[in-house]
């Protein structure tokens, strides 16, 4: 599938700012797939699909996560993690998207995981520092991801984790076995 095709398709689904936002996600993976050398049509390709279930309702994003049979945890989480892996059977089972790298960078791109693939990591950074975002810790989170992916990636899932404990939100254990995985591989705890 080409990028213009793949577009199209997805701004039937996303309108507005949610579509402003996959622009640019799309553009901040492409520019982190080039440097740090991950292939840059597949990390298009994902980013321009991770949203394409965030609009659906609720009930049509747990009777896909039903149908996918995906990870039973995540019906008892926000209904905000739902897409990822909704969008992800959907490119399966509806445009015969096969790679299993793309299909779990959009799977993962809201939780992270444990020893996520460099496409992984890519998708998950670029939802996070893309230029339309701003909150507290982006900035940082940015010049990071211009000196090394790691480093952004784990200070993002850093920040996530620490503005949902501000929340007294529940938090899905792939984002706390991301964080371990990090923390674990880089020889030890870092405190």
């Amino acid at each position: 599938m080409d990028r213009d095709g793949a577009l199209e398709i997805v701004e039937k689904k996303l309108k507005g700012p949610r579509f402003q936002h996959t622009l640019g996600v799309v553009s901040t993976a492409v520019k982190l797939a080039e440097k740090y050398g991950a292939n840059q049509k597949q990390a298009e390709i994902a980013a321009i699909f991770h949203d394409y279930a965030k609009l659906f309702p609720i009930n049509e994003l747990k009777n896909i996560l039903v149908e996918a049979k995906a990870d039973d945890r995540l019906l008892l989480f926000h209904p905000e993690l739902w897409h990822g892996p909704a969008a992800a059977y959907i490119l399966k089972k509806e445009f015969s998207i096969d790679n299993e790298d793309i299909i779990n960078a959009i799977r993962f791109h809201t939780t992270g995981r444990a020893n996520m693939t460099l496409l992984e990591k890519i998708i998950y950074l670029a939802d996070y520092i893309e230029p339309g975002r701003s909150f507290p810790g982006v900035e940082e989170t940015r010049e990071l991801a211009e000196i090394d992916l790691d480093q952004a990636v784990f200070k993002a899932i850093n920040n996530t984790i620490s503005f949902l404990i501000r929340k007294n939100a529940a938090i899905f254990p792939d984002t706390f076995e991301a964080y371990n995985s990090f923390v674990l591989n880089k020889g030890g705890n870092t405190i």
